[in-house]
């Protein structure tokens, strides 16, 4: 041991002679690879170097008897947030030798980490970051650290001190809630904690050598299912060496010898999140000569049409040409609105000197802008720049309730959508990973202004959905497995009313079969303020359970007859930070008061959200209800990403436990904080600039 304790500190000697004498190369690249866990780090230990902003990983490790499937994201500059399920291998999970878990295999782990880097590595002082792994639940690699990183490239110098799993003493578990010892009793965090640390050398960006000393006391980490198998002796050593590979700049090799006894080997790819994998072009429209002589209506609706709009109205008021059209195509407003303008100043003729442009949707008017037809021919003929033209414009406006009377070409009666599925369902006892896979589709009529009927359909060829657990105290989703279990079924059948009202008050009335799970009314109102940097609202719902067999009724011998649910609503937009918080305060599904909030981060088109709950559980009866806090994570994904060419056609997916009834809602089809969502004068303004 004092062997190791003199090799440490030369280390440490070594490190601190070279920060205080020599220049260096400022960032984290290329010493921000995954850790074993997925975090950034070296291979059991973290550094202080964090993921560029907007960057997410995903990979895979294995250090016996650790198996770590991971996730890994930068949601803000010098914020990593990152997951796992940590898979004890040779530990089988069966609590109280219960039949039920017979299916369940290796006792598995999930848990979740965080780092803040907040001093960034300068010329002459190191990056420094604060940690805290696994704060939460069975708390089973739990720690908190301070680490600091100094680049003097091509070698990265890494100490640090943590308590917990890097600490003297195991952590104890949590269960609902965070526990965060640096913050709440710092003096035992102090006492409890000790030093790691270790040097990466990177001679060339595709690879690079790894030696760590890792202080776990694995024989003390009792709170880790594999000590007891595993380690009731201290491992027989605490340097780890590694080597760690890039073939190309989306994937990473790592293989280590770790312990003094162990191979290890770390696969993983990472991505820009909102960076398109094929190109976004889409051809600008050009006339063809035959169609030049053709009247004026008839030409700018043929034209539009073509680039990407439907519902088009043209109607003609003196001097001002007025167009109307659903945007079918463009993700953001001002590309959409810059598209018809550039067809606009190819057709309109010098009669004309005012052109005002209307978008809707559902033909409930969204935006509107007004310019001077020379102000647009000279924006097409790049004499003007997009943020000229809109300075001598009126601007993009979004408090109008007017549309045109003219009649409307290519009118969409009809609309549908299909998505790929794939879903969910773990840590049943019957067995940790259950999924099903296939797709849903819907479709919809839409006779009036506002006014839809949707019906949906999905199917799940691939479909291993079963439990062995049984309905809580007010089951209201831990009953949902007889509906999971179903390869095809009716996922709605309902009406829905949208309307928008003077003063940029917006409605909506839905009735029918809402869901999978629950069919009834459901209604919401809301409003943006502060040009959309605040949303307020309020929705409600009264529900009856379907019936598991037949899709067109309702469930009659239920626990409780009809659910209601009523809710004040608000949306923080955060444009700087192209970020949002959302807050849900009210009654949920099971009666249960209290709050739900979601973090949400946009990154062009894709958003990653994640919402935690607190609500009023004493009604609950059972223990796993009582106490419980909702929580979750998803991911909107948008097909422009793949696709080369525009769409507005997005993809949501959420991974949360189906095995509880605190803070639950019905789904809906529709939400106005959504519908509204970018047209707002904050992001109208923030998009045309970008």
């Amino acid at each position: 041991m004092l062997r190791y304790l003199n090799a440490f500190l030369w280390v440490c000697v070594c490190w601190f002679a070279l920060w205080c004498s020599a220049p260096a190369q400022a960032g984290d690249e290329p010493f921000n690879g995954p850790a074993n866990w997925g975090g950034t780090g070296l291979l059991e230990t973290p550094t202080a170097r964090v993921m560029p902003e907007g960057k997410f990983r995903v990979g895979f490790s294995q250090v016996d008897p650790y198996r770590r499937y991971y996730g890994a994201v930068s949601p803000l500059k010098g914020l990593e947030l990152d997951g796992k399920v940590t898979e004890f291998l040779g530990v089988t999970a069966n609590p109280n030798s219960s039949p039920d878990w017979e299916g369940y295999g290796n006792d598995k782990d999930k848990s979740f980490d965080l780092k803040h880097q907040f001093l960034a590595e300068g010329k002459y002082r190191p990056a420094v970051a604060l940690g805290i792994m696994d704060p939460h639940g069975t708390r089973k690699f739990p720690s908190q650290y301070l680490v600091m990183s100094k680049q003097i490239y091509p070698f990265d110098f890494t100490l640090g001190f943590g308590n917990g799993r890097y600490g003297k003493n195991p952590l104890p578990a949590q269960g609902e809630g965070f526990r965060v010892e640096i913050l709440s009793d710092p003096r035992s965090w102090l006492e409890d904690s000790q030093f790691f640390g270790g040097i990466e050398f990177a001679p060339s960006e595709r690879f690079s050598f790894i030696l760590e000393y890792s202080p776990i006391r694995y024989e003390k980490q009792t709170g880790d299912s594999a000590q007891a198998k595993y380690f009731q002796e201290p491992v027989p050593s605490k340097w780890n060496i590694g080597l760690r590979w890039k073939p190309v700049d989306w994937a990473e090799i790592d293989v280590s010898w770790q312990r003094g006894e162990q191979l290890g080997v770390n696969l993983s790819t990472s991505f820009d999140l909102g960076k398109p994998l094929v190109p976004i072009y889409d051809h600008p429209w050009r006339e063809k000569p035959e169609f030049r002589s053709d009247p004026l209506a008839e030409r700018l609706i043929r034209a539009l049409y073509a680039s990407g709009f439907r519902d088009i109205g043209i109607e003609a008021s003196g001097d001002e040409l007025r167009v109307e059209a659903a945007n079918d195509r463009y993700f953001y407003t001002p590309a959409a609105v810059e598209v018809a303008l550039r067809v606009l100043a190819q057709i309109v003729p010098p009669e004309f000197t005012t052109l005002r442009l209307t978008l809707t949707d559902r033909g409930i008017p969204l935006v509107a802008l007004t310019a001077l037809r020379e102000d647009v021919c000279l924006f097409h003929q790049e004499k003007l720049t997009a943020n000229q033209l809109y300075a001598l414009s009126d601007g993009l406006k979004t408090d109008i309730n007017e549309t045109l009377a003219a009649e409307k070409h290519y009118r969409r009666y009809f609309d549908y959508g299909l998505k790929p599925e794939f879903q969910t369902f773990l840590n049943d006892p019957s067995g940790f990973f259950k999924y099903r896979a296939g797709v849903s589709g819907w479709l919809s009529l839409t006779p009036w202004r506002g006014g839809s009927f949707i019906a949906g359909l999905q199917g799940f060829p691939l479909n291993t959905v079963s439990s062995s657990n049984e309905p809580l105290s007010k089951p209201v989703r831990t009953d949902n497995v007889p509906y999971m279990e179903k390869n095809v079924s009716l996922s709605m059948l309902m009406a829905e009313q949208i309307r928008k009202f003077d003063g940029e008050i917006y409605g909506r009335l839905s009735a029918g079969m809402l869901e999978v799970q629950y069919g009834g009314i459901d209604g919401e109102i809301a409003r943006p303020f502060l040009g959309g940097r605040l949303m307020l609202g309020l929705s409600g719902s009264v529900v009856k359970k379907r019936d598991e067999d037949d899709p067109l009724k309702f469930k009659e011998d239920d626990w409780k007859d009809t659910y209601t649910t009523a809710f004040v609503n608000a949306r923080l937009n955060i444009p700087r930070l192209e970020s949002a918080i959302d807050i849900k305060y009210g009654r949920f599904l099971a009666g249960d008061r209290g709050t739900r909030i979601t973090l949400s981060r946009f990154f062009n088109g894709l958003e990653l959200s994640a919402w935690y709950s607190w609500t009023d559980t004493d009604g609950f009866s059972d223990s796993h209800n009582r106490g419980y806090h909702d929580k979750g994570i998803a991911v909107t994904i948008p097909l422009r990403l793949f696709k080369g060419s525009d769409s507005r056609t997005v993809y949501k997916y959420s991974l949360s436990p189906w095995t509880r009834d605190v803070a639950q809602d019905i789904d809906h089809h529709t939400s106005l904080f959504d519908f509204i969502g970018r047209n707002t004068g904050i992001y109208l303004d923030k998009d045309w600039r970008n």
